[in-house]
């Protein structure tokens, strides 16, 4: 929360001329950063914010873009993930720009990085105090599937009326036998608003829950902006007889072995069996390398259901 309060002032050798350092201009940055403030400030809530037009299109990472040439100064270390690997297109892309406009380092270690932006996962290796994880969101508004208008979801929040949430959750269960609701599964944050994960498996949701580090979400195309700060309460929505759960993999990684890790399925040459590899490649390689890697705690459901 002090980082995001100070006024970042770099040292702009090394980027490139023609472009201001970080490419935003400093009146953006610093509206973008009062923005987080009160994301912070108010754990779960939308912020709106003036999203400009970035060189890259929208939906593929404009907002969390943002916040993070707002927020890297000297001194910082890079780390872009897109699901899990960060040789991705997406991720290599933003990486160059960042590069290019900043003269920074950028790393697929997560525990040298200082600022982390991804799409879709949250790294296998642990987070911890000094580090921020910036989650790229497509849509940001957890009620948008029962709720279509914007200002009847404003007023639900306003209201802290989820009913129509936990309706949902109880269809879900109707129509599958249990709860299978998989990317962006919502949450309740600090137990006053629900808020929508991002794209995340349910394998990544229970790290949100009294994290050390410091979590920040942006929707560019939706214009919004919201945080979990450090030590916080997040609670996923489920029910007493019907617990959430996250993913089961039949077999470990092919590559490392890791049976704690989130799973990737790929089908064989006959299209019948199948083979699971680590999400998190840059985990998984230091894992063979024989590197020492911080897990997260794993999750144990304390709830069975009856």
């Amino acid at each position: 929360m002090t980082r995001i309060a100070e006024l970042v002032t770099a040292n702009s050798a090394g980027h490139m001329h023609g472009y201001n350092y970080a490419y935003l201009d400093e009146l953006t940055k610093k509206e973008i950063r009062r923005g987080l403030l009160k994301a912070v400030a108010i754990p779960g809530h939308q912020v709106p914010f003036g999203s400009r037009e970035m060189p890259i299109a929208r939906g593929w990472g404009t907002g969390g873009l943002q916040i993070t040439l707002s927020l890297i100064g000297s001194g910082d270390v890079v780390k872009i993930i897109d699901q899990g690997t960060d040789a991705g297109v997406n991720a290599l892309n933003i990486k160059r720009l960042i590069t290019r406009t900043t003269g920074l380092e950028t790393t697929e270690d997560t525990a040298e990085a200082t600022v982390i932006q991804t799409r879709h996962r949250i790294p296998e290796e642990r987070l911890h105090k000094h580090q921020i994880l910036v989650l790229q969101v497509p849509l940001p508004e957890p009620l948008r599937l029962v709720e279509p208008s914007e200002a009847k979801t404003r007023q639900l929040h306003a209201d802290q009326d989820y009913t129509k949430a936990w309706v949902y959750l109880y269809e879900d269960i109707v129509r599958n036998g249990q709860l299978t609701h998989a990317a962006g599964y919502p949450v309740l944050v600090d137990e006053r608003y629900v808020m929508a994960t991002s794209p995340v498996p349910r394998w990544d949701v229970p790290r949100f829950h009294q994290a050390d580090c410091l979590f920040l979400f942006g929707a560019g195309r939706e214009k919004r902006i919201y945080a979990v700060p450090p030590r916080t309460d997040v609670r996923p929505l489920d029910f007493a007889d019907y617990p959430f759960d996250v993913e089961r993999f039949p077999q470990g990684c092919a590559i490392c072995g890791s049976t704690t890790t989130f799973l990737d399925e790929h089908p064989a040459a006959d299209g019948v069996a199948r083979t699971y590899t680590c999400s998190d490649t840059a985990a998984c390689e230091k894992r063979v390398a024989g590197g020492v890697l911080d897990p997260w705690p794993s999750f144990s459901n304390s709830r069975s259901r009856e």
